[in-house]
């Protein structure tokens, strides 16, 4: 992707398991100046995940200390756990000239969208292609599986309520076209351009989605 020295903060949120981890982490491996905010949480670190890479693993005191001390942009409990986006973190990759990456949900969002103004702030909405697809996601990437996949998919209709709060809904049915979707959106933000967006399309996902769960 060109560099036209514009920055933004681009959020990408969704229901567990659509994907947007996944996507965030090849925007910032296959484009110069965009770069992820690492996330504090409370959970544990699941197989592979690397503190300082994946997130910063702070325990609940620790956590609550960064709140009182205003350290955060937003943060919000999750499955019984904090997540959390620091503020210095965020500053410190827009200072260096970087795009700021932030893979957090529709509570997250909300906070960040009352202290950054719009005109710096890109916010996507990723939907999974069906729910049996969101399914085998989701007990395919934990050892816990069927567990963790049912307790996710009991809050999936709360998540997927809020897609309309967002300034753009992609279809992740195939990784690579939803990556190059999200690039085309960021293009069109950048250059003052129409992006040429299906509500229709996406309404239609909505209510199937909904059906199916």
């Amino acid at each position: 992707m060109s560099d036209d020295g514009i920055r933004y903060i681009i959020i990408l949120s969704s229901p567990s398991g659509a994907g947007k981890t996944t996507l965030t982490k090849m925007i910032a491996a296959q484009n110069d100046n965009y770069a992820i905010s690492v996330s504090c949480t409370t959970r544990k670190p699941r197989e592979n995940e690397v503190e300082g890479k994946d997130y910063y693993f702070v325990d609940k005191v620790k956590f609550n200390e960064l709140i009182k001390k205003n350290e955060f942009y937003e943060h919000s409990v999750i499955f019984n756990n904090n997540y959390g986006t620091l503020k210095k973190t965020v500053s410190n990759h827009l200072v260096k000239g970087n795009n700021v990456l932030l893979d957090i949900d529709w509570q997250g969002t909300r906070q960040i969208k009352n202290q950054v103004e719009s005109n710096k702030l890109i916010t996507i909405f990723i939907l999974p292609p069906s729910i049996k697809v969101l399914k085998d996601r989701l007990v395919n990437r934990d050892q816990q599986g069927k567990e963790i996949a049912t307790e996710r998919m009991k809050t999936f209709k709360n998540e997927l309520s809020h897609w309309q709060e967002y300034d753009f809904v992609v279809i992740n049915k195939d990784l690579q076209k939803c990556y190059q979707t999200i690039l085309e959106i960021i293009n069109a933000k950048k250059n003052n351009a129409k992006f040429n967006y299906k509500n229709e399309e996406i309404q239609d996902k909505v209510n199937q989605l909904i059906s199916q769960s």
